[in-house]
């Protein structure tokens, strides 16, 4: 079942009648506004996402520089480090 040019006719006639040929300009201009509206908010959260994700590989590269750290073979308890053999 698919729409014919009858019934999109139809539709627009029911859109005239209830709106008014009036109103249908200042109608059409707040869809506009509503529809840049939205598609601001959605490149903003798209640029949140990309700022969150960079933030979180920052994260990790830390976590992993912090683990070379202490896995590193004089930073492991029961070892002395021979600086100062007189001990």
């Amino acid at each position: 079942m698919s729409i014919g040019p009858m019934e999109i006719g139809l539709i627009v006639l029911v859109i005239v009648l209830l709106f008014g040929a009036k109103k249908l300009p200042e109608l059409a201009r707040s869809m506009g506004r509503s529809m840049r509206i939205f598609k601001s908010e959605v490149n903003e959260m798209h640029s949140e996402d990309t700022q969150r994700s960079q933030a979180q590989a920052q994260l990790s590269q830390k976590q992993q520089s912090d683990e070379e750290f202490w896995s590193r073979p004089d930073m492991q308890p029961g070892q002395r480090s021979n600086t100062n053999p007189q001990q």
